[in-house]
């Protein structure tokens, strides 16, 4: 049986708000087996983890959480066997047991009342069905990017977390890097003016993660997969290798191809310099070429062209020479680059800048998944919260509806909807297969 504090941990940790434990952002009257400690860490002192979905990303955030010394992960899931059975094994030799318990269903999982936080790391169609039954069960949650499968799922799941007062972090890491942070620091502080145009570039193609290009013959499903539950809310559609784990990305079913895969990442930046993080475009004009044959459906290449209410630019875009990897700001007075690994600007003397105290100065995160437990911890948002990366995801969504139907469209991001266009408007959510709805 649990321990008096673990319980009393728990219920704090699934009850509280923000409201009602932090002044200004900072956390009073909080008992100090929910702060933790440095050093060794009492089991009744942790934050106990369920993971959803251990196939590729979801294995690698959940070894992250693992190196965390106030994490415990005690559960996984996955309807793939032998992920399930690799998760298991990775867990248990960490913590020298063979405790970890697995799980087909993830209803199992989330209805137990000893996991404080869920890590989800499941293809895009199925973000949004337990990431907001986990809401609702009173479940902190670490979800990958893009958000959602499309708009409606995206608002549901925020809609969701905010009226649960859940902690959210969207694996948007890029925030967690200093060269991002300070990118965003110089734009926010105007060191090169007033921005009137942002190049994102992304990805292009279909890159074959797991290298099934090639194998979409129709077969039966293997047998250590539940095919039907891994297809979910989306359409039926007959088992093929190429169709599952990791290449899903590139069908429309089930993801967005590049642009959605990584506007997460490169247009959130964009977002977070700008101080954009709460709006969206007023149009959206792109262009993408879409395989015409095979499994694999999304643009291989695509430009898409928004607007803001406020005139900035942002251009999207993958396959593209002109339009660099990496987020580029442009002001009046020079630009600001940045990307994994790299940082450029014009005037070059920006990059020795030093901001003072009562300029902007973004959170120092101390790493992405520690700043979602701490953020557990004190009930205080996250780096990348709900919200947030619903608004990133939306310029990728909308770049796809005007990429399909071959036209430019408008849209209000203070009620969400386009305008004028009912063909359009119908694409902002997904129909689900039946018995799965949000």
């Amino acid at each position: 049986m649990p321990s008096k504090t673990n319980i009393n941990r728990r219920r704090f940790l699934k009850d509280a708000t923000g409201a009602a434990i932090c002044a200004l952002g900072f956390p009073y009257i909080v008992p100090a087996a929910v702060l933790g400690k440095s050093g060794n860490i009492a089991p009744s002192d942790k934050i106990t983890m369920g993971c959803i979905g251990v196939g590729w990303q979801g294995t690698s955030n959940m070894e992250n959480f693992l190196e965390e010394p106030d994490a415990h992960i005690i559960a996984v899931c996955d309807i793939d066997k032998n992920h399930l059975q690799n998760a298991k094994t990775i867990v248990d030799k960490k913590y020298g047991n063979q405790d970890c318990l697995t799980y087909h269903f993830f209803e199992e999982l989330i209805a137990r009342d000893d996991i404080d936080v869920i890590s989800l790391g499941l293809p895009d169609h199925w973000h949004s069905i337990p990431a907001i039954a986990a809401a609702k069960a009173g479940k902190d949650i670490y979800g990958e990017k893009p958000l959602a499968h499309s708009i409606t799922e995206g608002r549901a799941m925020c809609n969701t977390v905010k009226r649960y007062n859940r902690i959210w972090q969207t694996g948007s890491w890029q925030r967690s890097q200093a060269n991002f942070r300070f990118a965003c620091e110089l734009v926010l502080n105007g060191r090169i003016g007033k921005v009137h145009t942002v190049e994102v570039g992304l990805p292009s193609g279909h890159t074959d993660f797991a290298g099934t290009k090639g194998q979409e013959a129709i077969t039966a499903p293997p047998p250590e997969l539940d095919y039907d539950r891994w297809l979910g809310p989306a359409p039926y559609a007959p088992y093929a290798v190429a169709r599952v784990h990791k290449n899903w990305r590139w069908n429309l079913d089930y993801g967005g191809g590049q642009i959605t895969d990584w506007v997460g990442h490169h247009l959130d930046i964009a977002h977070w310099g700008l101080g954009l993080e709460h709006t969206g475009p007023v149009e959206i004009d792109g262009t993408g070429e879409y395989p015409k044959t095979g499994l694999w459906n999304t643009a291989t290449k695509y430009r898409v062209n928004t607007k803001y209410a406020n005139g900035i630019k942002i251009i999207l875009a993958g396959g593209y020479p002109d339009i660099r990897s990496g987020t580029k700001w442009i002001g009046e007075h020079g630009w600001v680059w940045v990307d994994r690994g790299g940082l450029d600007a014009n005037p070059k003397s920006l990059l020795h800048e030093i901001f003072a105290p009562d300029e902007i100065h973004l959170l120092q995160s101390k790493g992405h998944f520690r700043n979602f437990l701490d953020c557990v911890r004190t009930r205080s948002a996250t780096l990348a919260p709900c919200e947030v990366a619903h608004r990133s995801a939306t310029p990728g969504h909308l770049g796809q509806i005007s990429m399909l139907l071959g036209r430019k469209i408008r849209f209000n991001p203070d009620t969400e909807e386009i305008i004028n266009d009912p063909t359009a408007s119908r694409m902002l959510g997904n129909s689900m297969r039946s018995p799965w709805h949000i």
